[in-house]
């Protein structure tokens, strides 16, 4: 087995870890209370702060670059809320709500600063081109505290692989709530979670399920995506780097759970 093979294998398996903490503040009580902090009306500042690293971006192509929402969505939330906080202000509300997710989540994490060096590394040596949401994250302000860069990398290491989620979705025919209805961990559940509506959901879902071949484009999708990132990985790190971010991200089942007050 090659190194870039090896390290594709990482690359699959630290996909549930990137995907888990580098979007749960997403949904945090933190965002919650910067949101309300900068004035947003509640569940906005997710829309405004992630789009607003790419400015005032129109609702229908907002909706384009998150991929897995209805558009309405958009319609409805966006406009109001770039009317209440500038862009230049929404993506330091949005690093914010990263910053504070993170010291709520990741202070027991072992050596922060390590890891996160680890993945900058691999996200400022990815090309960026076609990757909208990442490359805008990539270029944004970097907080200084290892722990808050921590959750900071994840983030944006989260942006890369979701711009080539999407990218390889495109190479084999499938659409993102395509890919959503086929996914093991997804389906039809997970649409009506992104408030697509129960008719709407319906319709993806049998839509979908129409291509007789649905189920392998979408694993092979996923292989891009595994070979893809396995090759940044191997280019950025060494071997031996690249098995230690597999340890390092493997630790967080280890972590304590936060208390909250």
């Amino acid at each position: 087995m090659t190194a870039i093979e090896d390290a594709a294998g990482v690359a699959s398996r630290i996909r549930p870890v990137v995907q888990v903490l580098g979007g749960k503040f997403m949904t945090s009580p933190e965002l919650a209370a910067v949101e309300s902090e900068v004035g947003l009306p509640p569940r906005s500042l997710y829309v405004r702060g992630r789009s607003a690293v790419l400015g005032d971006v129109p609702p229908h192509v907002a909706a384009e670059l998150f991929g897995i929402f209805p558009h309405w969505l958009f319609d409805y939330v966006l406009p109001p809320a770039q009317e209440a906080l500038d862009a230049v202000a929404a993506v330091r509300a949005y690093a914010e709500s990263s910053a504070r997710w993170s010291r709520v989540n990741l202070s027991a994490v072992s050596e922060p600063g390590r890891l996160a060096d680890l993945l900058f590394r691999v996200v400022d040596a990815a090309d960026a081109s076609g990757l909208a949401l990442f490359a805008g994250w990539r270029r944004a302000q970097r907080p200084e505290g290892d722990v808050e860069r921590l959750g900071f990398a994840l983030m944006v290491f989260r942006e890369l692989r979701g711009g080539l989620h999407f990218a390889a979705l495109r190479a084999v025919g499938l659409s993102v709530p395509e890919a959503v209805v086929v996914d093991p961990e997804g389906g039809r559940e997970r649409l009506l979670r992104t408030a697509w509506p129960q008719d709407a959901a319906d319709e993806l879902v049998a839509s979908a399920e129409r291509k007789p071949d649905l189920s392998d484009r979408w694993h092979r999708a996923e292989s891009l995506i595994d070979d893809r990132v396995g090759e940044l990985l191997a280019s950025a790190l060494t071997a031996g780097e690249v098995i230690e971010l597999e340890r390092r991200l493997s630790t967080f089942a280890q972590v304590p759970a936060p208390v909250r007050g």
